[in-house]
């Protein structure tokens, strides 16, 4: 399938027409590569270099995903944009530095994301991907995480104590609204460096392959939002995530560990196209299906297995249950074939028994 017959299949899919997706790996390629981790994180050719060979595997490869890269510089990279330290080792992701006081925070409101480091690291990043790529390689924003993430990274666990005080509501507040314009404003940078229009993307999630969203911007990251009551979900997350989607049309979503109020309220937004969890072995796969197919809100990322199923066995569950529920999945699955015929098999199967017609 060319390119061009792909960004058509992904259209027709939000659209609600054919089959839903389903993004294999190639064998032995992982999620994440860390190795020499340090020196790439600094030489934006050297990073490009590396996401760009993981990606290429995709361009002759069966799966519906098509190849992306971006500069993989970590969750740091907003909060290290406007003032955050950050420490490297090699064979792991980026940890934040020192977390910043509530008047550094302030003091920083207005930085210079365009003049940070990470800023210029990732506008060095897809410079040289606009000039070496050919064209069929799509490039994707970095970690830009989401407002509550870049609260908690820059504040610290202080915000979890502060957040139900009445006393430090009025700074709390603050201190979203100042992550928010963080967000937005890198959001709006790095998509003006990729040339991409404010109400569509293409993403690929942190792997070697993505998808083309017709209708959304961004993706929000907000995994410690799990740590928050039902209460503070209602008075805080949800109406970040719906500020942080609105000069985008609609955002697709991501988060790790369990919490089912969360996973409902979220489905349940009309700003959110698509979620991902992160720990999807946390949930019931029936639930999990039955309340995407309710809301209407794509079920993106990895599907748990059952025991020691084999790849037929696996594709075959998940395909009857997106027949029997009507849930719109694109499945990153957690076992596939080793060997590329294989692959195509699995493809085929899996088109068979989710297409809608």
């Amino acid at each position: 399938m060319s390119f061009d017959e792909k960004k058509r299949q992904f259209e027709a899919f939000w659209a609600g027409k054919g089959p839903s997706l389903i993004l294999i790996r190639a064998d032995k390629l992982e999620q994440y590569d860390t190795d020499g981790y340090v020196e790439r994180f600094h030489n934006p050719e050297k990073m490009w270099e590396a996401e760009i060979k993981r990606a290429q595997v995709y361009q002759d490869w069966p799966t519906d995903g098509v190849g992306t890269v971006r500069p993989n510089l970590g969750t740091v990279f907003v909060p290290a944009m406007v003032g955050q330290g950050y420490k490297l080792s090699d064979g792991q992701m980026p940890w934040p530095g020192e977390h910043m006081s509530e008047e550094a925070i302030r003091a920083n409101r207005n930085a210079d994301i365009a003049a940070s480091e990470t800023g210029r690291l990732a506008a060095e990043f897809y410079r040289i991907h606009a000039e070496r790529s050919g064209g069929n390689i799509k490039a994707y924003l970095p970690d830009t995480q989401g407002v509550f993430d870049i609260a908690h990274l820059l504040y610290g666990n202080d915000i979890f104590y502060e957040m139900p005080d009445p006393a430090r509501r009025e700074w709390i507040d603050e201190l979203m609204e100042i992550s928010l314009r963080f967000y937005i404003d890198a959001s709006k940078y790095l998509k003006g460096l990729i040339g991409e229009e404010s109400n569509w993307m293409w993403h690929g999630h942190a792997g070697g392959q993505g998808v083309f969203f017709p209708e959304a911007g961004v993706r929000i990251s907000e995994d410690t939002a799990t740590l928050l009551s039902p209460a503070m979900i209602d008075d805080f997350i949800l109406p970040a995530i719906k500020a942080s989607a609105q000069p985008f049309g609609k955002a697709f979503v991501h988060y790790c560990g369990r919490h089912e109020y969360l996973h409902e309220k979220i489905c349940e937004m009309g700003e959110v196209c698509a979620l991902d969890l992160g720990n999807p072995e946390m949930y019931d796969t029936r639930w999990r299906f039955e309340l995407h197919a309710k809301t209407g809100t794509v079920c993106y990322g990895r599907v748990a297995r059952e025991g020691e199923e084999d790849w037929k066995t696996y594709i075959r569950r998940l395909g009857g249950l997106v027949r029997q529920t009507g849930a719109r999945c694109i499945l990153m699955p957690e076992i596939f074939p080793k060997s590329r015929e294989d692959c195509q098999k699995m493809l085929d199967i899996w088109h068979e028994l989710t297409d809608s017609g």
